[in-house]
């Protein structure tokens, strides 16, 4: 069952956040999450299986300036790792293509690093028709 997350959902959420490779505290996800809760634009939902959370997506609703089509940037995604591999991950994109549809967006986007521990999520995200073709650059402030 995929439902929007919720303030219980913080502590899952927060060790789903270690999964993904960003360790974080409760106390630092709950920070985070008030804020992303609080921005009409985000939107997080999670992956509910035997009564416990397992995945997470968060997305946002953009709009581009170079035309006039909108689109979902996927800024959030992650199954518990002994949950993956039994179709999860892809019901949360389905889930996000669907909402993105719905709400007239054109476009699914998401990033992922190029670490050598993403190349099976890289896999993953082209079985799900995303294309590789884009380079981001990220400076630090």
């Amino acid at each position: 069952m995929i439902r929007k997350a919720i303030d219980s959902d913080i502590e899952v959420l927060a060790h789903l956040m270690g999964e993904l490779g960003y360790p974080t505290s409760t106390e630092e996800m709950e920070i985070r999450m008030g804020v992303i809760f609080e921005e009409s634009s985000n939107h997080t939902y999670v992956f509910v299986r035997d009564n416990g959370v397992v995945g997470m997506i968060g997305f946002m609703h953009c709009y581009r300036y170079e035309n006039s089509d909108s689109y979902i940037r996927i800024n959030g995604f992650v199954v518990d790792s002994e949950s993956r591999g039994i179709g999860i991950g892809k019901a949360l994109l389905r889930f996000a293509e669907s909402w993105a549809r719905e709400s007239g967006a054109t476009m699914v986007t998401l990033n992922s690093g190029n670490r050598t521990e993403r190349k099976a999520a890289h896999a993953f995200y082209e079985r799900c028709g995303f294309e590789g073709n884009a380079t981001g650059f990220y400076k630090k402030l």
